[in-house]
């Protein structure tokens, strides 16, 4: 499930030509077509949802009050429900697929949660530039894995926790 995630996010990334640091998510998305749309939830706990409906252009609505971190977390995650996920059928005036963002996503209990989580991952921190940004770091600085996250959170413009997770699960960090 990780590694169709992370095959997917190197594959999008190639196509895209994204190379550079930090990953545009926001150009990412309009490369595949998706219109992303920031306003505020009337759910705070809601982080962002993925709304397809036919004949229209697929939209991530993301909560603007979340932190940018978030925001970028969120919209590479709907990027990943997009390419690997059909989503769930909702009926309002007609049907549309919807793939919803939360705090019940983040703790990943659910194939889809855990499988768009390890495809955000792996689009806002590419384990190859993680590893080329790593070794760019002192030797003091590598040694100490949290100072180590931090630089590198900075680096990708990603939140420290997200680096921590990504740096454990590459097996960078114990």
């Amino acid at each position: 499930m990780a590694r169709r995630a992370e095959q997917a996010a190197d594959r999008l990334l190639a196509e895209a030509g994204e190379t550079s640091l930090p990953v545009n998510v926001e150009r990412l998305a309009a490369q595949l077509g998706v219109v992303v749309s920031r306003s505020s939830f009337k759910d705070g706990d809601v982080s962002g949802m993925l709304v397809r409906q036919d004949g229209q252009s697929p939209v991530v609505g993301v909560n603007d009050s979340h932190s940018n971190h978030r925001q970028r977390f969120t919209i590479a995650h709907e990027l990943g429900h997009f390419l690997l996920h059909p989503g769930r059928e909702v009926v309002l005036d007609r049907p549309v697929r919807v793939n919803l963002r939360d705090k019940t996503s983040s703790m990943a209990t659910d194939r889809e949660e855990i499988e768009a989580n390890a495809f955000a991952a792996s689009v806002l921190m590419p384990a190859g530039l993680v590893r080329s940004e790593l070794e760019r770091l002192s030797v003091t600085v590598r040694q100490d894995p949290d100072r180590c996250t931090v630089a590198l959170a900075a680096v990708f413009d990603v939140s420290d926790s997200a680096m921590g997770f990504r740096l454990i699960n590459l097996g960078l960090v114990s």
